[in-house]
């Protein structure tokens, strides 16, 4: 789009015509929707054509099912992000598919589901497991389909943090790795900028999806109710996001209307990184 035109499309879908890459699409059980599954789905609702990527195979085909009884369009490919090979050729299968690939979102992450600790009874081989699927996974997403992107001089990434990158968050793994997303993402982005490629980085903050909830009644044993109040008092506006409020930060940072967005940390978190001093 020329520098300075207005974006007059009206009527039409914010995605028409593109195709995503969903990693982490699935979601883990529980109540409520992920991010992923949420993203997904919107990409679909506003026209594109949705490849569901996650390692769990029925939690993408779960995902899929949802996009096709909106009358969307969606696959599902199973991959594991810590092996290449599977994230190359999920790249070659949305390619293959539908001849171009313009979004790429990347939803995996691992915290207390992955065995991570305070520093103390934090262990190497659980520091080494977290950094692969939160950190590896992604730089790989990456290393495959961006130069598909620069071969169409056109392309947005989308990678989802945390706001315990820049907050006070006592698992050592997750906070490190998610920190260390946000500077891939900044580099990813000058490093492309002149190609047309973007890459832009979503901070969540306290949400209410099965992952961050669910996933701590399990490892608690307290109720979900006890777990969503405790969390809900910690945000400034006094409750939770969903996954659908993430899905909507990445729908606008993967369309066209964020065409000269690159680069940036977006937070959506409730106000909680306004109290953050410096953040």
């Amino acid at each position: 789009m020329p520098a300075g035109e207005e974006k007059t499309d009206e009527g039409r879908m914010r995605l028409e015509n593109k195709v995503a890459v969903v990693v982490g699409g699935g979601q883990s059980p529980g109540q409520g929707v992920g991010n992923g599954r949420a993203a997904a789905m919107l990409y679909a609702r506003e026209g594109a054509k949705v490849l569901v990527v996650d390692r769990a195979m029925a939690s993408a085909d779960e995902t899929v099912q949802a996009i096709r009884n909106e009358g969307g369009t969606a696959e599902p490919f199973q991959a594991d992000v810590t092996i290449e090979s599977d994230l190359m050729a999920m790249v070659q299968d949305a390619v293959k598919r539908w001849g171009a690939l313009h979004v790429l979102h990347n939803n995996v992450g691992v915290s207390i589901a992955g065995g991570d600790q305070p520093l103390e009874s934090l262990t190497p081989d659980v520091f080494l497991r977290i950094t692969q699927i939160n950190l590896l996974g992604t730089m790989l997403a990456c290393k495959h389909a961006v130069p598909i992107m620069r071969e169409q001089r056109s392309g947005s990434v989308v990678n989802i943090s945390s706001v315990a990158a820049v907050g006070n968050y006592p698992l050592v793994a997750y906070k490190a790795t998610k920190s260390a997303m946000i500077a891939f993402t900044r580099q990813l982005a000058i490093d492309n900028a002149p190609y047309g490629v973007r890459a832009n980085v979503i901070l969540p903050g306290l949400i209410d999806t099965p992952m961050a909830v669910d996933t701590r009644v399990r490892a608690t044993g307290k109720t979900r109710e006890q777990i969503s109040a405790e969390r809900s008092a910690r945000v400034p506006m006094g409750h939770m996001g969903t996954g659908w409020d993430i899905g909507y930060a990445s729908l606008y940072l993967a369309s066209d209307e964020a065409s000269f967005v690159t680069g940036v940390v977006f937070p959506v978190d409730g106000g909680a990184t306004a109290k953050i001093s410096g953040a």
